[in-house]
């Protein structure tokens, strides 16, 4: 790909660099994320407890690793995720953590996980859930039983979207736990992993180094993420605000008009940059994004073909009660 078409090699813009009180006040206050909401909405789904887990929520990183060797992969880091992961957390892995011996040590600290299968994957069938039209659940048994490729049993859920199959393993045996289309649902959400790199790098200006030293390539990491958390937090308030779902909200637009934020503070009309991004008189910054036609409800029956025309065959929130 040449430079004119790679986005990382494109011109760099003039960056909103406004530094303000107001600004730095704000911040301060919004390190520490809002998320007694979402706890609430969590536990009256009934899942809070034994899969979902914080940062899925939040979209905030847990840990930040840097290896020196460019070439390092994923399964480098197994170690480092294992000691960090807490009994009864959901993983939702790449490709590039799969590995068999991996995951039975997750299963063997009592983690699961949700992945995608590879293709041409020799699998066992041991049990059949469900069998559709669109929809197919089994237990299966993946491996060769060498010390390479141990025997798993996982779950294999396969949806059928059009004409193409999608395939999702998971360790979560029992479908009442974790229902076919939620395990679909909750990969797909697995793409929250990278939007979050498309911020930083084509937002937040990680796709270029600024030093060549080692300590000042970790300092440019460390910032940019940490203003990442900065600016998640800073959107969730703006959504709290608005009333909206997070996903209405764009951080680019946030981001970009700090700078517009910061001139009408200087001139004494605003003091408050959440108050300031929700006024209605400053729509034009495109804060809010346009709604998405999405009729599509989310199936949460452990059998649907057994299930249809149930009450609890549809996820619904008219059925949530907060405290």
């Amino acid at each position: 790909m040449s430079r004119k078409t790679n986005r990382d090699h494109a011109k760099r813009q003039q960056r909103p660099m406004q530094e303000d009180d107001a600004i730095a006040a704000q911040i301060s206050a919004l390190l520490t994320p809002a998320l007694a909401k979402q706890n609430k909405y969590c536990r009256q789904l009934g899942l809070r407890d034994r899969i979902l887990t914080l940062p899925l929520i939040t979209r905030l990183p847990v840990e930040i690793w840097f290896k020196e060797n460019p070439k390092t992969n994923d399964t480098k880091f197994e170690e480092d995720l294992l000691k960090i992961v807490r009994t009864s957390t959901l993983l939702l892995l790449d490709r590039g953590f799969y590995h068999f011996k991996f995951w039975l040590q997750l299963i063997d600290q009592k983690i699961h996980f949700i992945s995608r299968l590879k293709k041409g994957a020799a699998i066992k069938v041991l049990e059949v859930f469900t069998e559709g039209y669109s929809l197919r659940d089994r237990k299966i048994r993946l491996g060769s039983g060498t010390k390479t490729t141990p025997y798993i049993t996982l779950r294999l859920v396969e949806v059928k979207s059009g004409k193409v199959w999608h395939s999702y393993l998971t360790s979560v045996l029992d479908p009442e736990i974790l229902p076919p289309y939620v395990v679909a649902d909750l990969s797909q959400k697995r793409w929250r992993i990278e939007d979050a790199f498309n911020t930083v790098k084509r937002l937040l200006g990680l796709s270029y180094l600024w030093v060549g030293s080692i300590n000042g390539v970790k300092l440019q990491i460390w910032g940019t993420w940490l203003f990442y958390a900065i600016l998640i937090d800073l959107g969730d308030a703006v959504a709290d605000e608005l009333s909206l779902p997070f996903d209405r909200i764009s951080l680019e637009m946030i981001y970009r008009g700090l700078y517009h934020f910061g001139v009408a503070n200087q001139k004494g009309e605003a003091t408050d940059p959440v108050k300031y991004f929700a006024a209605s008189e400053n729509k034009d910054l495109g804060i809010v994004k346009q709604k998405r036609k999405n009729n599509t409800k989310l199936i949460v029956a452990p059998f649907p073909e057994k299930q249809r025309n149930t009450p609890e065959f549809f996820f619904s929130t008219k059925s949530l009660t907060y405290a």
